[in-house]
């Protein structure tokens, strides 16, 4: 089967599918929508994938630009003749395919396309409903985005929902890592009965969606309180100078490298900007406790990375993480966008970090149960029968 995988960016969502595509037996062709600043995935795409060259796929889409990027999709499925398409997200790759009337269409929710972008204003609702209407089957990755389809008129029975889960041989428990770097490993408290370090990581980029902004309060708040606290927050992003603004406001947390805009270092906080897939699970085991504050989500892989790493995790209660985390079990819920419960929650894990070994087992059993890609991945061909159907 000829499969024309088409995509917004190229990011590791899209890498983790095309690798297990790319070891299928079906011819696979890949096509980007746009490229947004930075790139999203420093892997390179299986070389068992053929990337399309088109008109779009080198900068960021435009309104002003569909017309021109609709014309020369139905070029490319002229050229391609695709059995079958697989593209999201909804109002984006995937609404051009509509547009172009191609059947069979898979539509793939990236999650922020149901959550957030559906509810903008009346031109993305019917973006998505019309997106919708005209895919023959839809993939999501969670409860909470297959509710939304529904409510925007998907029938249920053309939905196929399963978390797109992640290398479970990859991120897995292991030996603490030695501290990352000096500053924040605990060497300037002087000697003494000083309790050993506690360090919160976050992996969401530094935009107000994921936020970051809410972790950064929060834990200005809770430091004073516990000497022993490290952050650790990886990424980078548009609220780079609100995030200093944030932490050198508190005479404890002295900046040590002042460029405005790039990842620098505090004395009880670590900026190391973007972090590769290689290097991620080295963090994850350097840390005590995994903490999220996104506003929207649906599955986050990043949570599941944490989890598989034997991680407990302290997040944000929206409907995507109830669906993972059980408080006082795997981890614990603050309510969303709220700074001054984070602080406070992340003083009680603090009190009880003799739990959290036992909390982090339990997080790793829920990730063996639930979010192994090699298991979850072939339901997406049951999505592609449901679709050819």
């Amino acid at each position: 089967m000829r499969i024309l995988y088409f995509s917004r960016d190229y990011t590791p969502h899209d890498h983790r599918f095309l690798t297990a595509l790319a070891q299928s037996e079906h011819q696979v062709y890949y096509m980007q929508l746009e490229r947004r600043g930075h790139a999203l995935e420093d892997r390179a795409l299986p070389p068992q994938i053929e990337q399309v060259v088109w008109r779009g796929g080198q900068s960021p889409a435009r309104l002003k630009d569909g017309p021109r990027l609709l014309f020369d999709l139905k070029r490319v499925i002229r050229q391609v003749q695709p059995d079958l398409i697989q593209a999201g997200s909804l109002q984006r790759a995937a609404f051009l395919v509509a547009l172009a009337g191609f059947h069979p269409l898979l539509s793939m929710s990236w999650g922020y396309d149901l959550l957030l972008d559906a509810e903008r204003n009346a031109a993305w609702r019917w973006a998505t409903r019309y997106t919708l209407r005209h895919s023959d089957a839809l993939l999501g990755d969670c409860d909470t985005i297959r509710q939304l389809a529904i409510a925007h008129g998907m029938p249920g029975d053309c939905i196929v929902t399963f978390p797109w889960g992640i290398d479970l041989e990859h991120f897995c428990p292991g030996a603490d890592d030695k501290p990352l770097y000096p500053h924040i490993d605990g060497s300037s408290i002087e000697a003494g009965n000083q309790p050993p370090p506690f360090t919160l990581l976050s992996t969401r980029g530094w935009e107000p969606i994921y936020g970051t902004e809410t972790i950064a309060r929060a834990f200005v708040q809770a430091s004073p309180q516990r000497s022993e606290l490290r952050l650790v927050m990886l990424g980078n992003g548009s609220q780079a100078p609100l995030f200093r603004q944030i932490l050198a406001g508190d005479g404890r947390i002295v900046e040590r490298q002042t460029a405005p805009f790039e990842p620098g270092q505090f004395d009880r906080v670590l900026l190391p900007g973007h972090v590769s897939y290689t290097e991620l699970p080295r963090y994850y085991h350097s840390a005590d406790l995994y903490v999220a504050a996104t506003h929207s989500d649906g599955t986050s892989i990043s949570l599941l990375e944490a989890m598989a790493c034997g991680r407990p995790v302290l997040v944000s209660d929206i409907p995507g993480n109830r669906e993972w985390v059980t408080p006082g079990e795997n981890g614990w819920l603050f309510p969303e966008g709220d700074a001054d419960a984070l602080a406070q929650a992340i003083l009680k894990a603090v009190e009880e970090r003799e739990r959290l070994p036992e909390m982090g087992r339990a997080a790793r059993r829920l990730a063996e149960q639930r979010a192994d890609w090699k298991k979850n991945f072939p339901q997406l061909f049951d999505a592609y029968q449901l679709a050819l159907g």
